[in-house]
């Protein structure tokens, strides 16, 4: 195994999952659901945290794990969640409320991202998690880009997409748009941009006065 894969191994082993969350890893491996790797979910914590989140919305419930991550950082925040699918979203609320966060806490809206993003309110969020439909995450980025506040961050998991991002043998039509995706952010003025190996691969948009 090569140093920096040593590496990597190391930072997702050193993370121990809380209970709550590991139940919910196990909802989402019984419903065929990737959820986050624990070390990116310790970093949307800290990132949750750092920003002192009181507004979060993502893009892809699951079983809930993403969800649990950030509410660890911001335990006061109120979380949004769009998924498409129902039953995942069933679980993500079983998992929320075992973990003793209130109904008050989370907002779960079953649908698609796209009819959905564009009726949430601008500037009104701190963080913004896209972790859905690889093929439409450009059109995912600029609707969190609109979404977040100024300071706020969008984060998008799996920007490395299965290691095929960095391999230029590959150029299907999802490893394109986070290329495309990942060339024109790193140009603009609007963000301060990240990107972390840990997991999937996490971008990180922190979005600043234009």
């Amino acid at each position: 195994m090569a140093g920096k894969e040593m590496d990597w191994k190391f930072a997702e082993d050193f993370v121990v999952e809380p209970e709550d969350i590991a139940r919910a890893r196990a909802r989402s491996l019984e419903l065929g659901v990737e959820a986050v790797t624990p070390a990116t979910g310790a970093q949307l914590a800290i990132l949750t945290a750092t920003t002192v989140a009181t507004n979060i919305i993502e893009v892809g419930t699951g079983a809930g794990v993403s969800g649990l991550w950030m509410l660890s950082g911001a335990p006061q925040a109120t979380l949004t969640s769009i998924d498409i699918e129902a039953d995942h979203q069933q679980h993500a609320r079983t998992s929320f409320l075992e973990a003793g966060h209130p109904a008050n806490r989370f907002r779960l809206i079953t649908g698609r991202a796209r009819d959905v993003l564009p009726r949430m309110n601008e500037n009104a969020y701190d963080v913004v998690l896209i972790d859905a439909d690889p093929q439409s995450v450009i059109e995912y980025v600029e609707h969190g880009l609109r979404l977040v506040r100024t300071g706020g961050t969008v984060v998008v998991a799996h920007a490395l997409w299965h290691g095929r991002v960095a391999d230029p043998a590959h150029r299907d039509d999802v490893v394109a748009g986070y290329r495309s995706l990942l060339r024109e952010l790193s140009a603009s003025e609007a963000v301060i941009s990240a990107l972390s190996p840990i997991g999937d691969g996490l971008l990180q948009l922190t979005r600043v006065e234009p």
